[in-house]
């Protein structure tokens, strides 16, 4: 069994346990004549211009409850008529995230051509609904002091937590953030768009580097409690309803920029004495956003287009360029101060969302997000790439990104580039309320990414051996700086992709409503990460070198983690009462496919490995259920009460990746080396793990300290 996050009772606020529920609002309430008897068979039409078929219609059954489900964000008119009573009419009725709205009506005897037209304060608490849930509208999100991101207005959700433990900030740029709730696990969040997971297939599979157009979003609910039998796991979630065109061309800009001159100092003499040498420095920050939208075919085909042009350069504090970068010849760092260290990148997005209305019982959306990044930039005097370095800077990666950039203890050479492909999401989705009972619905989604980051180009770094300083002070024989990395780095050739699919049938009366669901997804995770082709990193104590590390790094490694979740639910209204139930199946499975690892230098026969199975199957049934309680009968108070047990995320990691074979391999060993000559070439035969012999002078080099068999150049698993 998958090991379960929490059993989890919460009374109104307490507690977080979500829902990756779709952002559906519905109407409900019940319908009296004025004596207070309950009244069947009336018709309930709730109409809006968010509405592709303008009106939802449903009848009040035998206990005078009604439920208009699948309710898009807006305003509303919600009309009640039955022969022989007045048309009763309720404006103004605004919708968001999945609020379940109470509208009663209170029907007079009389003829249908008169109407009573009432107006008053839309229902903002949900006292229908065990769900705990808060919602950001478009107009709101455009007005908040924060990057047009999801990092950037998590701060408005209680008590979320980030992966590293630290105290939630505003993000001044774009990207990714993974983070989860109170008491659960710290990955566990979701970031969804129309329904569908945008999450990495790795480190808890729900939050990515993909940058969701919160900008030209209809509103965003952030959900943190009431997870009935849609929910996966037990962390928060955003979901982002998207603008859809309408039947009038409609657009807005958005342009936001921050140059050096607006950004303060407070760099004094205390912290240079610290050892900060130099503050990091802003050089500018910009965020271009359009949107624009319309019909395509009026009231049958609409479209809507983005395109977002968005980045920053900023230093990296203490660190600048090395005068000795590339240099074969040379083995130290001597810092270039004319040239600090620059950490720049940008993303240029663009998505187009089209939806279609065939007939009034079928909606399709396509949506096609494409985001290409400029991140780092070409070697200095190469004009290769996708960005040059300046005359008083060399720039070395960029910010939050995931090609990771020079540090204080990495040298600009040490940094990454990543443009090219980027990352991309596609998605279609179908709606059909088939009566005015029974709702169908479907989805499926993909979510590619490259990450990781390859040398600058232009340069020849992965030819010459790294290196690292182990001189933990002073290190005045080494350019001054404690644990630096440099010569040539880490780099990484990834890519991984998410694929998922739901689809779902909700049968809705009127004080009940059923839903049975089905979901599904496919993890792809390939990963590539090398060194140099010397296959070597030396280790130096101020220039002296004391350790060597043979390495056989450049193994392909690939995972796949499948997963498939059948659920139902039922939501039961009982006057001041809703009940609310579900019960989830999930299947979780993982392998490895075939692969090859190819020879290196201290490797000189290849390792094939077949595919090989991983978790050949979690099987899990989890129960969840809850009480919302109207508790004075105004629809302003409610009390709530759920319970529910929430399961680790199936993910490329963890008991999934256990067993992949090639992750039982010995990549790297190590052996103690003094330097005699001090010209930086180890003497001894680096391929034998034997000790050194006569005929190579005492001294120079040692046996391996860590050994998988006593031949030369043999490498096995362990």
């Amino acid at each position: 069994m998958r090991a379960f996050v929490r059993i989890v009772h919460v009374v109104v606020l307490a507690v977080f346990v979500p829902t990756i529920a779709f952002a559906q609002a519905s109407i409900t309430g019940t319908v009296k004549d004025t004596s207070g008897a309950v009244l069947p068979g009336v018709t309930v039409e709730a109409s809006s211009p968010v509405l592709i078929e303008k009106v939802r219609s449903v009848i009040s059954d035998g206990s005078g409850q009604y439920r208009i489900v699948d309710l898009r964000p807006g305003t509303y008119t919600v009309t009640f008529t039955l022969p022989g009573f007045n048309t009763y009419k309720r404006d103004g009725v605004e919708l968001t995230g999945a609020l379940t709205a109470t509208i009663n009506a209170d029907m007079k005897v009389g003829s249908l051509e008169e109407t009573v037209t009432v107006t008053g304060e839309s229902p903002i608490i949900d006292v229908q609904s065990v769900r705990r849930q808060t919602v950001i509208s478009g107009d709101v999100m455009k007005d908040l002091p924060a990057a047009r991101s999801y990092a950037g207005v998590m701060m408005l959700i209680p008590s979320t937590i980030t992966q590293a433990g630290a105290n939630l900030d505003i993000q001044v740029t774009p990207g990714m953030l993974v983070f989860g709730g109170a008491g659960g696990r710290n990955n566990e969040a979701r970031i969804q768009v129309d329904g569908l997971n945008t999450g990495a297939a790795f480190n808890g599979a729900g939050v990515s580097s993909y940058m969701v157009d919160i900008s030209n979003a209809q509103e965003i609910a952030t959900t943190t409690s009431g997870g009935l039998g849609e929910a996966e796991v037990g962390g928060p979630s955003f979901s982002i309803v998207p603008k859809t065109g309408g039947n009038k061309i409609q657009g807005s800009f958005y342009q936001s920029n921050v140059t050096k001159g607006m950004v303060g100092d407070n760099y004094s003499p205390e912290l240079q004495a610290a050892g900060l040498t130099t503050p990091g420095k802003l050089f500018k920050l910009w965020d271009s956003n359009f949107g624009l939208g319309g019909p395509i075919a009026k009231d049958k085909v609409w479209f809507f287009f983005q395109f977002r042009d968005q980045g920053s350069h900023r230093t990296i504090p203490g660190m600048f360029a090395n005068k000795n970068m590339g240099d074969p010849t040379k083995w130290n760092y001597e810092a270039d101060r004319s040239r600090p260290a620059v950490a720049a990148g940008s993303w240029r997005n663009a998505s187009i969302r089209l939806t279609a209305q065939p007939t009034t019982k079928h909606k399709i959306n396509v949506f096609w997000d494409q985001q290409q990044p400029c991140q780092g930039a070409g070697v200095l005097g190469s004009d290769e790439g996708c960005r040059q370095s300046g005359d008083n800077e060399i720039i070395c990666g960029a910010a939050g990104a995931s090609n990771p950039p020079c540090s204080a203890t990495a040298a600009p050479e040490n940094g990454t580039y990543l443009s090219g492909f980027g990352q991309r999401v596609q998605q279609a989705t179908w709606t059909s309320p088939m009566t005015n009972k029974l709702l169908l619905e479907a989805g499926f989604g993909t979510y590619w990414s490259q990450w990781g980051g390859t040398p600058h180009p232009g340069s020849n770094f992965t030819q010459l051996v790294g290196m690292t300083e182990q001189c933990t002070a002073g290190c005045a024989g080494n350019g001054s700086i404690a644990n630096l990395a440099y010569r040539s780095g880490t780099y990484r050739q990834n890519f991984q992709g998410t694929i998922g699919w739901r689809g779902s049938a909700s049968y809705v009366t009127g004080a009940h409503s059923m839903k049975f669901g089905y979901q599904g997804g496919h993890l792809i995770d390939n990963q590539f990460t090398y060194t140099n082709d010397q296959f070597l990193t030396f280790r130096v104590n101020n220039l002296l070198p004391n350790l060597i590390t043979e390495t056989i790094n450049q193994i392909p490694l690939q995972q796949r983690v499948r997963y498939a979740s059948f659920y139902a639910q039922e939501s039961w209204t009982m006057g001041r009462m809703t009940f609310q139930g579900a019960l989830r199946y999930d299947r979780a499975w993982s392998y490895f496919p075939e692969v090859t690892i190819s020879p290196t230098r201290f490797l000189t026969s290849p390792i094939h490995f077949d595919e090989t199975p991983g978790v050949t199957g979690y099987n899990d049934i989890t129960p969840r259920g809850g009480l919302a309680w109207d508790l004075f009968g105004t629809g302003k108070t409610s009390v709530k009460l759920n319970f529910g047990k929430y399961l680790q995320a199936a993910q490329n990691g963890l008991s999934y990746a256990a067993l992949r074979p090639s992750g039982r391999l010995t990549t790297t060993v190590t052996r103690a080396w003094t330097d005699m000559d001090g010209d930086f070439a180890p003497d001894c035969d680096l391929q034998n793990p034997l000790a050194t012999t006569a005929a190579i002078p005492a001294g120079r080099s040692a046996t391996w300290d860590s050994v998988q068999r006593a031949s030369p150049a043999a490498w096995t698993t362990s």
